[in-house]
């Protein structure tokens, strides 16, 4: 087969949108840091999950959905200030800033492990799973800690 240099040309330019298109996911760019879910007292339906999630791309990635088998729901929530009164709501997407760390923490941004499926002791663990906007997703594994463990561990 002989090729012409126009048709070079093309060939090079699809090699090089291809390579571009498996250049990697979002999760493969973010780095997830501190993970951990609030223990909760026995009969407690619900929790919450923390952790850092650093942006490590040049391109700006959003967190849409998480999921956990230790709840029947997991949503993004963050706190707002209405009518003098701290309340959380539920958000569709967390935006990660391309070079920037997004911490989910209390008080702040975080994930809702809504109607749990088992007792969240500490020294347990609660396997998770974010999802990002281009459908890649990233598995992790984050202990239940104490409200007393994670002030602690912020003090030091």
């Amino acid at each position: 087969m002989k090729i012409i240099p126009g048709q070079l040309t093309a060939v090079c330019a699809a090699m090089l949108l291809s390579a571009g298109l498996y250049a990697g996911n979002a999760a493969d760019g973010i780095e997830v840091q501190g993970a951990y879910v609030r223990a909760v007292p026995p009969g407690q339906g619900n929790s919450a999950a923390f952790m850092s999630l650093t942006n490590r791309t040049d391109a700006d990635h959003t967190l849409v959905a998480a999921e956990s088998a230790a709840s029947q729901v997991v949503e993004l929530h963050t706190h707002l200030k209405e009518e003098g009164m701290m309340k959380m709501r539920r958000v569709d997407r967390i935006e990660l800033p391309s070079g920037e760390t997004v911490k989910l923490e209390p008080g702040g941004l975080h994930l809702m492990l809504i109607d749990l499926t088992q007792q969240l002791s500490p020294g347990e663990d609660v396997e998770m799973t974010l999802v990002y906007e281009d459908g890649s997703r990233t598995s992790l594994t984050a202990p239940v800690k104490t409200v007393e463990e994670t002030m602690e561990q912020h003090q030091r």
